[in-house]
């Protein structure tokens, strides 16, 4: 698998797939999940309260539709919330797996990913930057990109420094 690194707005990547860092409720949000519902307009939030009427448990992914996105999907996934507590790294590297076993499932073979729970989670973004690389790397699966979007210059430059070290 190829892996690479862009700056810019996951919602207007040429993939099959956008990951979505959503919260339990799957009902929309802030940041990267505020994005991907507005760009994927209401058949994002329609797609998962019909396939998630009790949400989703931290850790885990799930698909829905991408609405009015370029991409054909969006992997939802649950990341810990370290500044609510949840500081259990396995739960931050089950998303990347996880996600990577549905696209796997739908015949997804590039795949945008956002740093989840980087954001207002409050990940410490170095870690979450290397828990994305290692997981991302050592995880089998058939996509053939899996491309880390940062939103911000800094962030790129600190993604790319892990991807290519």
């Amino acid at each position: 698998m190829q892996l690479t690194v862009v700056q810019g707005d996951i919602t207007r990547q040429q993939v099959d797939a956008v990951v979505n860092a959503a919260n339990n409720a799957m009902r929309g949000g802030g940041g990267v999940d505020g994005a991907i519902h507005l760009a994927g307009g209401p058949e994002v939030l329609a797609d998962c309260v019909r396939r998630f009427p009790r949400g989703l448990a931290t850790g885990d992914a799930g698909w829905t539709t991408a609405g009015d996105m370029a991409a054909r999907w969006v992997i939802h996934v649950v990341g810990p919330n370290y500044t609510a507590g949840q500081r259990d790294r396995s739960l931050l590297t089950s998303c990347y797996a996880r996600a990577l076993a549905v696209a796997d499932e739908l015949g997804a073979t590039t795949v945008a990913f956002p740093l989840v729970s980087a954001g207002v989670y409050g990940w410490p973004k170095d870690d979450a930057i290397a828990a994305a690389v290692e997981t991302l790397r050592a995880s089998p699966t058939e996509v053939e990109e899996a491309r880390l979007v940062a939103f911000d210059q800094p962030t790129y430059d600190a993604v790319r420094a892990a991807v290519t070290s």
